[in-house]
This record gives structure tokens, C-alpha cells and sequence, in this order.
């Protein structure tokens, strides 16, 4: 199955002036110049031949291949990747523009339908490179340094050896993974199409949650009103989707034999149950000395007696409610990348000049922020939905690094280019700190300091703390539904259970927060994504501990890094750097950046 990550959003109001300056657009045509494109039918009858004769010249034989023969396999199987990413990238970000387009979806659903039908007699090369021996693979990969290069793909598919299903089961399970990507349109449809009126303002969803981070008090209070009448409403749908894909999960997980419902995302992730279990163990450790103590200090400074959910995102008194224009975005991230390394701002450029960033707000577009790599011999395509924030410049910061990081792996090719989740925001967290760090180095009063140290706590506890939250319902969720089918209000006590935990005693919780889980693209498209975020933020944090301590050589050691791509383990990655995540003291080292940031917020008070 060849599918584009989850939505995240973007920022430009359907005609007229922006008030942000004029934001950029996608320019699609570095990809097709369109659906009736001539280069797009070409691709999909090369792809369905090359499909067929790769499947009539290799099935049943990969045994009896020499190196030079496995290779000459492995590069053509690289090259039918590459050209079904090219029509599925087209497709799905053109219907990421704009999703309530029936258009746009058909056209997605029928590449996704026909690359499907193309690739499914291509399922037998991962089943027989598993049936390979261990000795007879070793010797081949010895014998041809081109084939060697291949090491981390066969070692991640033969990761999968364990869990593999006959033949069969195999096609028929990629036959059917149409039908789970019907139920990730369903969700994604309907998100977009919801319509919210806060203070007889219409809104779509990405509009209402702005308004959380609002001034107004009354204005956050109406918002959050608004959203859990609105997702009340739909929590039966979102309840449906949830059940249908958790059982749909559970079913191909007990077939497969694996152990536990985050076993094939730590398989994916390239990453150790413990390493993970580390992670999540000292993060709710940290509960009380990161979010508990941060929300504690943020009570007292909005001068209240307990915080309401809507208070958790509030700007703080005083903040500057400033909007921050494009250009003003951009030269602050570029400065600050450049300042890292000029090579870094070069890299970064072209996404501003050259449509390959997609920018402004619009009805219909999906929500949220990425950044997609498509291929490797095109470039990635960066989704915002910019409305002018100082958080906003800070996502920028991200998505650009997302950016920067698939353009540096690129020239590792397609198969090893991919970055596991739990490395692959190393760049756009390291990005990000860049950028706060030269913004922090420019406050020129204390409370510019406060407020900036302030929005960077709270954008890790986003990251960390709340990521870690999630990642704990999730585990909930899945184990709760292999019980049976679960009610809306079951759903809903698995979140809330979650949520006092990690938020702490400042808040109290309103009447319909318990639906809030219902809009969270993650738990659809990627069961158990979201530790990845939390290790990618305690990762960058030792990372730049590692920097700011002057490091000899480690510009060079970064790009190496991101250079890799999915090339190298964690252990690897991370040993230059004198660094290893499987050492659970790794992560309170992350942590402890967090919470030197709370002990000098503190400190301002005194």
C-alpha cells in the first residue's frame, strides 16, 4: 500500500487579502501538471507492466538468485516505489488541499485503487526474501557492495519474519487495505466538514482550536463550548471509526502472533519495547516536576483559582498579542538556520521560492501541519496553516526541518531514505530550538524572556507530556476494544482517564472535554504515532545539550545524521554524539532541559 502521512494544516483565506502578507502556495506540477497529465498515464502503464513482468521474472525464484541478480531485483522493485509514491504524493496533496472536493477524493480513491491491483502480485518479494536463509542472504551481501548498501531494508523486512501469514493471507490482506484507507477518508471528510459558529462566527475545526489560543478569555471559554457540542454531536461516527479500526487492528495483529498491539509500530519504528517503555516510564515520572509545576505557575500568573481546559494554550498577560507576517516568519527561521550552518539555510530556501510550501487557511483544506517527502527525485512539499502566531512561526521552524532532513536523505534513494517515526523528528525538533534559541537571545525585556521560555514549556509539554498522554489512551484503547465494542462514553472515561494524570491539580475539566479525542488524526492513521513525537523531543534535547556544551565537529556529525536517512539504527545514529537511547538515564538528561526552563520561570517570580 503506498499512502502520504496523516494531514496536518494550512493557512491562506479562499480569495482576497491575506492579513498575514501573501502567503505561499503548492506548486503541484514538479509532479504532474495535472490529473489529465500525459507523464501520468505514462507512469500508471509503466507501472502495471512493471508490476507484471517483476512478478513474472522473480516469483518463486529469489532463492536461486546470485548477488548481481538480487540486486538488478532490489532496484527494480526500488523503481516501481518510486513511481507509485510520485502518483500517490499527486494525488493525496492535491485532495489535501482540498478535502471536501469529490473530485479530488475519486481521484485519489481510483490511484489508490489501481496502484493496489498493480502491486498485489509484488507481495510475494518480502514473503520469499523472509524464506531466505540467514547464511545464504549473509553470503550474498558479501559478495556485492551495491547489494550490502540494502542491509537496513532486508533487516527491517525480515523483522516482519515472525509475524508473516502464508501467501495467501499476505495478498489478500493488501487487497483489503483499501477498505481501512475508506475509513481514514471517512474520518478525514468528516472532520473537515464540520462546521462550528463561536460568537456567530463560522468556523471550520482548525479556526475553532485558534480561537483556544485567544486573549479573550470568554472567546477560548465559547470555543471549547463549541467544539465538544460539535464533536458530541459526531461522536457516534468518531466512535464507529475508532471501534471498526482498533478490531480491524486486533484481528490482523492475532493472526499475525504479535505480542502486543504496539508491537508493529516499535517494528516500524525500529525501536526496542523497553527503549519505549523507558521513555513513557520516566515521562510520567516527570509528571510533576514538567507539567503539574509549569500549569501551577501559569495559574497564578492568569490570576485564577483553578484553570479551565481552555486556559491550558492562553496566552499569558504579558504576552505581546502581536501577528507575526510571512516575511517575518521566514527571516526569522532562515537566520536562525543559517546561524546553525549556512548549508542549512541553502537547503531551506527553495521551499520559500521554488511552491514547495503550501501556506494559508482555507474551507475545505485539510487540517494541521506537514511536511511529505514524496520522492526521491523530486522534493518535499511543506502543509501549514499559518494565522500569524508566534507558535506559528515556531511549527514553520518544524515542518521546515522535517523538510531539510528528506532532502539531506534523499541521496540515499527510496528504500533506505525513510526515516523511522522515532528519528524522523529529530530535524524539525532541532529546527525548532534553533529558532527559539536565537528568538530567545533577541528578548530584550524580561517579560519577552518569560513569556518565550513560557511558550517553549509549553510547546514540549505539548510534545512530551501531552504525546505520552496520548500514547497511554491509545494503549488503553486497544486493549479495552479487544473486550468488545465500546460505547461512546467508554471512550470517553479511557481519555479522561489520561488527562487529570498528566495536567496536574490546576485544572478542572468541563462538561464535554471528554470527547476531545475525537478529532486526533493520529489514533486513525497511525496507531501509537505519537511517542514517537515525545522521543524525538527528549533525543533533540540531549542532542543539543551535546551542541550548547561545544561539541567539536558537530555540525558536520548533524549532517551525517540527517544524511543517513533510515540507513542506520538509533544506537548508531546516536554514538558519535557519546549518546545512547536504551540508557534509561538518557531520558531524564532530555527531560531535565524542560525542567532547567521551569526552575528559571520560578526563578523570575521570586
Amino acid at each position: 500500500m503506498f499512502q502520504l502521512p496523516f494531514p496536518v494544516r494550512d493557512a491562506n483565506p479562499a480569495g482576497g487579502a491575506s492579513p498575514f502578507g501573501d502567503l505561499p502556495e503548492w506548486d503541484l506540477s514538479d509532479l504532474y501538471a495535472g490529473e489529465d497529465a500525459p507523464e501520468l498515464k505514462r507512469d500508471l502503464d509503466w507501472l502495471e507492466q512493471a508490476c507484471a513482468s517483476f512478478a513474472a521474472d522473480y516469483e518463486g525464484k529469489l532463492a536461486d538468485l546470485d548477488a548481481a541478480g538480487l540486486l538488478d531485483c532490489v532496484l527494480r522493485n526500488e523503481r516501481i516505489n518510486m513511481i507509485a509514491g510520485r502518483i500517490m504524493s499527486f494525488a493525496g496533496l492535491r485532495y489535501y488541499q482540498l478535502t471536501t472536493d469529490a473530485g479530488r477524493a475519486k481521484f485519489m480513491s481510483d490511484m489508490q485503487e489501481q496502484i493496489t491491483n498493480f502491486t498485489t502480485p509484488l507481495v510475494f518479494f518480502t514473503l520469499e526474501l523472509n524464506r531466505l536463509e540467514d547464511d545464504h542472504l549473509d553470503g550474498l551481501l558479501a559478495q556485492n557492495a551495491d547489494l550490502a548498501r540494502y542491509k537496513p531494508v532486508f533487516d527491517r523486512i525480515r523483522a516482519m519474519k515472525p509475524y508473516q501469514l502464508s501467501d495467501e493471507l499476505e495478498k489478500f490482506l493488501h487487497d483489503l487495505g483499501v477498505v481501512g484507507d475508506a475509513w481514514e477518508r471517512m474520518f478525514d471528510e468528516t472532520i473537515a466538514g464540520l462546521e462550528f459558529n463561536v460568537q456567530g462566527e463560522p468556523l471550520n475545526i482548525e479556526g475553532t482550536l485558534n480561537l483556544l489560543t485567544d486573549p479573550d478569555r470568554e472567546k477560548r471559554e465559547a470555543a471549547s463550548h463549541e467544539l465538544a457540542e460539535v464533536l458530541g454531536a459526531n461522536v457516534k461516527t468518531f466512535a464507529r471509526v475508532h471501534n471498526t479500526q482498533t478490531k480491524e487492528k486486533e484481528i490482523i495483529d492475532r493472526w499475525r502472533g504479535m505480542e502486543t498491539p504496539q508491537t508493529g509500530r516499535h517494528l516500524s519504528n525500529q525501536v526496542e519495547p523497553e527503549v519505549v517503555e523507558a521513555l513513557r516510564n520516566a515521562v510520567v515520572k516527570a509528571y510533576p516536576k514538567l507539567s503539574h509545576r509549569y500549569y501551577e505557575l501559569k495559574r497564578k500568573w492568569l490570576g485564577l483559582d483553578v484553570m479551565q481546559v481552555w486556559d491550558r494554550n492562553a496566552p499569558l498577560p504579558m504576552e505581546d498579542p502581536r501577528v507575526v507576517d510571512w516575511d517575518t516568519a521566514q527571516k526569522t527561521v532562515m537566520d536562525a538556520y543559517t546561524a546553525f550552518d549556512p548549508r542549512m539555510g541553502e537547503l531551506a530556501e527553495p521551499f520559500f521560492t521554488k511552491g514547495w510550501i503550501d501556506a494559508a487557511v482555507k474551507p475545505g483544506k485539510a487540517p494541521g501541519a506537514f511536511a511529505h517527502p514524496t520522492v526521491t527525485d523530486v522534493h518535499p512539499y511543506v502543509m501549514l496553516n499559518y494565522l500569524g502566531k508566534p507558535r506559528d512561526v515556531m511549527t514553520l521552524a518544524h515542518e521546515l526541518g522535517h523538510g531539510v532532513h528528506q532532502v539531506l536523505a534523499a541521496g540515499q534513494g527510496e528504500m533506505l531514505s525513510s526515516t523511522p517515526l522515532t528519528l524522523a523528528e529529530t530535524a524539525s525538533v532541532f529546527g525548532e530550538m534553533l529558532t527559539f534559541r536565537k528568538m530567545l537571545d533577541g528578548a530584550k525585556t524580561k517579560d519577552e524572556r518569560r513569556v518565550l521560555l513560557a511558550g517553549k514549556v509549553e510547546d514540549m509539554i505539548n510534545t512530551v507530556v501531552r504525546q505520552i498522554a496520548f500514547y497511554d489512551f491509545e494503549c488503553k484503547l486497544h486493549e479495552a476494544r479487544r473486550g468488545g465494542e465500546l460505547t461512546p462514553d467508554d471512550i470517553n472515561a479511557l481519555w479522561m482517564s489520561v488527562q487529570a494524570e498528566s495536567l496536574g491539580p490546576a485544572f478542572e475539566f468541563m462538561d464535554g472535554y471528554e470527547t476531545f479525542w475525537s478529532y486526533i488524526p493520529h489514533f486513525v492513521h497511525s496507531p501509537f504515532y505519537v511517542y514517537a513525537y515525545a522521543f524525538g523531543d527528549g533525543l533533540v534535547n540531549a542532542l543539543y545539550a551535546v551542541y550548547a556544551e561545544g561539541e567539536a565537529g558537530f555540525e558536520e556529525k548533524y549532517f551525517d545524521m540527517l544524511k543517513a536517512g533510515g540507513s542506520k539504527h538509533h544506537k548508531e545514529l546516536l554514538a558519535p554524539f557519546g549518546l545512547d537511547a536504551s540508557d534509561p538515564a538518557f531520558w531524564d538528561k532530555g527531560l531535565s532541559m524542560i525542567s532547567g526552563f521551569i526552575d528559571e520561570l520560578e526563578a523570575m517570580e521570586e
